[in-house]
């Protein structure tokens, strides 16, 4: 993956989102929209890189993660702000509805 995009499990997600604006996108690696919304997020999380953190859960290798947050469906794109989720969207995002929700975030 490129740039700042993290690939989290369950060891480091609450750490991760804890502080600021994050973005998670819930993925696998046979899903074929999943493979469609990749090269997006990329390009949403180097353009929003001072704005907001992005990172990747595998829900294969963190169904725990997934089940905690009602990811039934993938991708699954999920908004945090201080570590409490403030938006969600299933399936595939535009970069520009990415930054969207990112400038939503309060």
């Amino acid at each position: 993956m490129a740039g700042k995009i993290r690939e989290l499990t369950s060891n480091d997600f609450d750490k991760f989102i804890k502080d600021d604006k994050t973005v998670i996108d819930f993925w696998a690696p046979w899903c074929g929209p999943c493979k469609m919304m990749s090269p997006i997020f990329e390009e949403a999380a180097k353009d929003l890189k001072d704005k907001a953190k992005f990172a990747k859960v595998n829900v294969d290798e963190n169904s725990d993660l997934a089940q905690r947050f009602g990811v039934m469906s993938i991708p699954t794109i999920m908004f945090f702000r201080d570590g409490q989720p403030v938006d969600k969207a299933v399936g595939v995002l535009s970069k520009e509805e990415v930054m969207k929700r990112v400038k939503e975030i309060k």
